[in-house]
């Protein structure tokens, strides 16, 4: 399999103008970055945090240009893209390998699969796991800004997968940015990481109303363990309500049907923070909690502000079914 980078990464990023800052919605934003080769990051001062991620976007440009390209029939959207799903799981199954053994097939009920995240690796393992097991059912990833803006070029095509792309800002990458309170990067990127997550809401009751699959790393960011540490594992400190946030969200609808599924994720000996190619990942489905169950453990009251002890539940399910030295 012969790649060709061609890429427009290599290009230099605009910077959204003042203007532009503070008059374009997410929507807005969004599109500029998939199309007209716009940089949030560069703009708000992280040009490294882009950077970090180019060799990534390459990658995966390289890989999306081979299997639409040589996929047919092209005139028949519906077969070339079920016909380009299944090519790229054997691509993958070679390239990035991985067991994914005891996932449901036949879910009649949305699905939201959160999944402990040491390295990119499993994302290409998940992706084959997705596409082998459940199908076409439409799939929704929020990605973290940098890894986004790595993507936004192949938006387009990556949706003809069947893999919907939204961005975020996480705590760990707001952090990195480092932006000064009272400025205009601040205040415009603070007002676009929140409508960044509403945009991410709405597009998750989307998703599961069709019957599709959430993944969602509980975490916010890659870490080698489950818990972020021991104190939180020993409930000491606060965990992320990543989780609960998208329950109470997700169950405001009445009439929602959504199962929250823990995944352990166990790389190989050795594995480093990126795809680790040729190197096999074991994807492991933890003990499924139906939306019957949740709305009756954990709603106490009828619109309640916040799950008490879901997030660590279902933390404490993911590191169940992996070796100690993954907990904390």
């Amino acid at each position: 399999m012969v790649f060709v980078l061609v890429y427009n990464n290599n290009m230099s990023k605009k910077f959204f103008s003042d203007k532009q800052l503070k008059t374009l919605t997410a929507e807005e934003v969004i599109d500029k970055l998939q199309h007209e080769n716009y940089s949030l990051l560069k703009t708000l001062g992280a040009e490294k945090l882009r950077k970090e991620m180019v060799p990534v976007g390459k990658i995966c440009n390289a890989a999306i240009d081979y299997v639409l390209g040589t996929t047919g029939p092209k005139k028949d959207a519906a077969s070339h893209s079920h016909n380009a799903r299944k090519k790229l799981v054997k691509k993958l199954s070679k390239l990035t390998p991985g067991s994914y053994d005891g996932f449901p097939h036949d879910s009649k009920n949305g699905l939201v699969i959160g999944f402990n995240h040491p390295s990119l690796g499993e994302i290409a393992r998940i992706l084959m796991m997705k596409m082998d097991v459940m199908g076409d059912k439409p799939m929704l990833f929020p990605v973290n800004l940098p890894w986004y803006e790595a993507l936004a070029p192949d938006y387009d095509r990556i949706l003809k997968l069947g893999i919907i792309i939204t961005p975020t800002i996480t705590p760990a990458t707001w952090h990195k940015m480092n932006l000064e309170k009272g400025t205009l990067l601040y205040d415009e990127g603070s007002r676009l990481k929140r409508d960044f997550r509403d945009l991410y809401t709405k597009l998750s009751h989307d998703t599961i109303k069709d019957g599709g699959v959430i993944f969602v790393a509980p975490s916010a960011t890659r870490q080698a363990t489950v818990f972020k540490t021991k104190d939180v594992y020993d409930k000491k400190e606060p965990i992320i309500p990543t989780m609960s946030v998208l329950a109470l969200e997700l169950y405001k609808d009445p009439e929602m049907n959504c199962d929250f599924l823990p995944m352990a994720v166990l790389p190989p000996e050795g594995y480093k923070r990126g795809l680790n190619f040729r190197k096999h990942y074991k994807l492991i489905p933890g003990e499924l909690m139906t939306a019957k169950e949740i709305r009756k453990k954990y709603f106490k009251t009828k619109n309640p502000e916040r799950l008490e002890g879901f997030d660590y539940d279902f933390h404490m399910k993911i590191a169940e079914k992996l070796p100690k030295k993954f907990w904390y």
